[in-house]
């Protein structure tokens, strides 16, 4: 694709996602789905304008990296710590009970193939986190019980949802599943969730003595920057998401996050150093965000549905009904209020981009025909833009 018109697309895509995500949260509907809806519009669903790719792809990661690192930065690492029983349970049933359910009713209802049967629910298992943070953080819910156990549940949604995906292609290609390449990446992405918040600490000391030297206050926001790329390449290297690494790096250099043997900045320091970055990244975040929600819309296509097609239909609502009943029911499964239980699961609702991920693996890789993709394709719109308006309501009520 030729440079100038990937700034043609890219100045179609800021302008339309700024202009129906302002105008959508005019009306009381989250600004999210505006931005995906303009997606929706100039991608192949609608006027054929724009076509997902690599750069505008590049763009949209580093918006969520950006969004999840500013999430950990303002997250109280001590409330996350109280809810992280919760968070767990939430995070396996929300993955495992609609990965059972899908797969249970594709293999023994629809009589689908085991792999495909599989794939189907490994799909169902998918929590899109930038959509879910981006809208409780509109709504000015972050810092609220329920959202803390979202956050640590989507967290690890996110990383079931890697090893998940690495053993159903495995299997799909060579109908095993090697047991000592899971273990190693659990290890991996264990370790690095253990020593990412104390190299994070390590680095932010070098770069406040690095700033001191110079004698520049803006060596920080930009030392910081690299480091947060630095750490989604560390996450991707090591098997987990790449947005991972930027939220656990934002916790570590959090106002509430203290590692007792790695204490290095002073308490002014500390403040200084996460006022001048949440100051610097806050334009980045204003402008890029929105990119990555386009981009999701931008991937669907919805012309490949066939709205008149009665298999369709069948499959569609059944799977439909387990992605939904699948994340709800995991709401339930812990202590808390019937609206918490609520808010947590339709939370942990939105597919989006990682549910059209593991569509696209499938269908590369033979497992899903043009009627299974397009029933995905499906599923993973109607949660991704029915879930945030579902959570307006619910905080309204």
């Amino acid at each position: 694709m030729d440079i100038h018109l990937i700034f043609l697309s890219l100045a179609l895509i800021i302008f339309f996602g700024r202009v129906l995500g302002d105008l959508f949260n005019k009306f009381g509907i989250p600004s999210v789905i505006g931005e995906i809806f303009a997606g929706v519009i100039l991608g192949v669903s609608g006027l054929g304008l724009i076509q997902p790719n690599d750069a505008i792809k590049v763009l949209a990661e580093i918006g969520i990296i950006l969004l999840l690192f500013k999430i950990g930065l303002e997250s109280d690492i001590h409330q996350l710590k109280k809810v992280g029983v919760s968070a767990f349970i939430v995070a396996t049933a929300g993955a495992f009970l609609p990965m059972v359910l899908g797969a249970y009713v594709s293999y023994y209802f629809f009589n689908l193939s085991f792999a495909t049967s599989l794939f189907i629910g490994g799909t169902l298992t998918a929590t899109s986190i930038g959509i879910t943070v981006k809208v409780l953080s509109d709504l000015g819910k972050m810092n609220q019980r329920f959202a803390q156990i979202v956050l640590g549940a989507a967290v690890l949604d996110d990383i079931f949802g890697v090893v998940i995906l690495a053993v159903l292609y495995e299997f799909s290609k060579t109908g095993t599943v090697d047991i000592n390449s899971i273990l190693k990446m659990l290890v991996y992405i264990g370790t690095f969730f253990l020593l990412a918040p104390i190299l994070a600490k390590i680095l932010a000391k070098l770069i406040n003595i690095f700033s001191e030297k110079l004698q520049s206050e803006e060596f920080i926001p930009v030392a910081i920057m690299s480091m947060v790329f630095f750490f989604a390449y560390l996450s991707h290297k090591l098997g987990s998401p790449e947005i991972l690494g930027a939220f656990i790096n934002g916790l570590a250099l959090s106002r509430r996050f203290v590692i007792p043997f790695a204490t290095f900045l002073r308490i002014e320091e500390k403040e200084k150093m996460t006022s001048k970055i949440e100051h610097s990244i806050e334009p980045l975040i204003f402008v890029l965000t929105p990119i990555f929600f386009v981009y999701v819309g931008l991937s669907l296509n919805l012309k490949m549905i066939d709205f008149s097609s009665l298999a369709f239909w069948k499959l569609a609502l059944s799977l439909l009904f387990i992605a939904i009943l699948g994340k709800v029911l995991a709401g339930f499964l812990i202590k808390a209020s019937l609206k918490e239980k609520l808010l947590i699961g339709f939370s942990m609702l939105p597919r989006g981009e990682v549910g059209l991920i593991f569509a696209e693996i499938g269908k590369n890789a033979n497992l899903f025909s043009d009627l299974i993709y397009a029933v995905i394709i499906f599923v993973v719109a109607f949660t991704t833009l029915i879930a945030p308006l579902v959570l307006k309501m619910l905080v309204k009520e």
